[in-house]
């Protein structure tokens, strides 16, 4: 396997990262297509990484739960998935989808954009920092403001009915909620329920990557009154109306992104987050690190140390 601490001419670079949601397993508009597989300092990502070239970008392609969807959401290895896309070079992740809707104007194969996020999982691993150093970014905002917005308006282009703004509760799952859970999170005013957003989005910001995602509405969850309970059967067999639109509505919206800003907000979120000492840092913390705080301290030197 290739190793991905850093980027090589051996491994291709992307500018864009895209990572697919239940249902969204492929991107066949890329051109120009390498398969890689990496390894991370934290295991394997979900998939083989595909990359290839879509509307003179090159894009790198993640499938979150494999081919044949094999991994449950609490097993997604979050940490190995941003870390790959962050060594082949991206600056930009669009992430997909598919989530229930917790508010009677977000119909089924109606698309959200998220603007916020309440975390209800637990014990996943949320973080590359620990093991002698300590990071603290700012994550108020989680989702990128210029990527949430080329995505709402392709989505819209694309024909799909689309509401851009609204909280995203994320959930262990695999069971979806009891109706006493769906009632209170309605109460909290959220819009939007899934299992995958998070802690993928914290590692974004710690890898210093913009993040936007869009989401696809496959059911009411448990709360509605009227409409069926969720269920898997109702969820694929909205997923297979939702696939197309995804996909056109990826391809769109990386038509429409020019580079980052530099002064993206995004890729400088580790500066001054990291308060541990330098000289405190483990060695082999630092190393396995690297890709991460190389911007920040510097190169090590030939011997490893800084």
């Amino acid at each position: 396997m290739t190793n991905a601490q850093h980027t090589s001419p051996l491994v291709p670079t992307a500018e864009i990262g895209v990572i697919g949601g239940t249902g969204f397993y492929q991107m066949r508009e890329l051109t120009e297509v390498q398969r890689v597989r990496l390894e991370t300092p934290f295991g394997a990502p979900s998939s083989a990484i595909t990359i290839g070239t879509l509307h003179g970008r090159r894009v790198a392609f993640i499938s979150r739960h494999d081919e044949g969807h094999r991994i449950l959401p609490s097993e997604l290895p979050a940490r190995a998935n941003i870390w790959a896309l962050k060594s082949l070079g991206i600056r930009q992740l669009l992430t997909v989808s598919a989530v229930g809707s917790l508010r009677e104007e977000m119909a089924p194969l109606h698309a959200v954009v998220p603007d916020q996020l309440i975390d209800r999982t637990r014990g996943r691993p949320a973080t590359f920092f620990g093991d002698g150093i300590v990071a603290h970014v700012a994550f108020a905002d989680p989702f990128d403001p210029t990527l949430s917005e080329a995505l709402a308006t392709a989505a819209a282009d694309v024909g799909v009915t689309t509401h851009q703004g609204g909280t995203l509760v994320v959930i262990d799952g695999p069971a979806f909620s009891t109706r006493a859970e769906s009632k209170l999170y309605r109460s909290w005013d959220a819009a939007i329920i899934g299992m995958t957003a998070l802690p993928e989005a914290k590692l974004a910001r710690e890898a210093e990557l913009c993040y936007g995602s869009l989401c696809f509405v496959t059911d009411y969850d448990t709360w509605h009154e009227t409409e069926a309970d969720v269920s898997s059967e109702l969820i694929l067999q909205h997923l297979r109306q939702n696939a197309d639109n995804a996909r056109q509505t990826i391809s769109r919206a990386v038509a429409a992104l020019g580079p980052p800003p530099n002064d993206c907000e995004c890729h400088a979120a580790l500066a001054g987050a990291v308060i541990t000492r330098r000289d405190l840092v483990p060695i082999e913390t630092r190393r396995k690190l690297q890709l991460l705080l190389e911007p920040h301290w510097g190169p090590l030197d030939s011997e490893g140390d800084a």
